[in-house]
């Protein structure tokens, strides 16, 4: 089961779990739709992972520990004020049913994490569908470094963004990238969903590669240079 929550503008909370087990939800930016959702379908929680410090990713968390005080929250050094009783910046999380992978992915904050479990890749603000996350840090070089880290996962890998951003970035993708035949392809694809209010989200690390600017940049400097024209897009 995978579900992503909307909540705020253009955030998602996601939920993941496998069959018959507690879930895991990821970033927690408001409990008015989640709580309602794991009531409904008499989920249990085993895990929360959080990404990174920004409050649209983590405003959410003191509201929820209050429904359910027990359970551990995962999150890198910079979410030890923010609610997370697990400090973790790299290696792996073993749970009760589940195996997560954490990633360093610095760059939109200075130790923002990602999470893989079972093919499912939790980036928060680092990679999105055809985009990335804004260098809040001013280090280009880790934020290109990160996404390196992420490209190198299978191509069948699930990508679960925190962010509806696709549309904009399939604009930004389309000004810049030399083939555009997969981008126009998606953009057509992608209006219709957001037309149904359906998300555009999970998508695919191998479609990724197609679209996405910030995976198929060549090197750092070209990452830099299209990271801040997407700034002024």
């Amino acid at each position: 089961m995978l579900k992503p929550i909307p909540a705020l503008k253009d955030n998602y909370i996601w939920v993941y779990g496998r069959e018959n087990c507690p879930v895991i939800v990821v970033d927690i930016t408001e409990i008015d739709r989640l709580l309602p959702f794991l009531r409904e379908n008499k989920f249990g929680v085993e895990a929360v992972l959080l990404t990174h410090k920004h409050d649209d990713h983590v405003g959410g968390v003191a509201a929820f520990k209050r429904y359910f005080p027990d359970v551990p929250v995962y999150g890198p050094q910079e979410c030890a004020d923010k609610g997370a009783t697990h400090i973790i910046n790299e290696g792996e999380i073993v749970t009760a049913h589940y195996r997560i992978r954490v990633i360093p992915t610095g760059g939109h904050t200075p130790q923002h994490v990602s999470y893989v479990t079972d093919g499912h890749l939790f980036c928060g603000d680092t990679l999105f569908s055809a985009g990335c996350g804004r260098v809040f840090t001013g280090n280009y070089a880790q934020m290109y470094d990160s996404v390196q880290r992420l490209k190198n996962l299978p191509d069948e890998t699930l990508v679960c963004p925190a962010h509806e951003y696709t549309l904009s970035n399939l604009a930004f993708a389309e000004s810049v990238l030399d083939d555009k035949s997969a981008v126009k392809n998606q953009q057509v694809f992608v209006a219709r969903l957001r037309a149904q209010n359906r998300p555009s989200l999970p998508t695919t690390l191998a479609l990724e590669k197609q679209i996405n600017p910030f995976l198929i940049a060549e090197n750092p400097a070209q990452f830099e240079a299209w990271r801040k024209a997407k700034d002024q897009f």
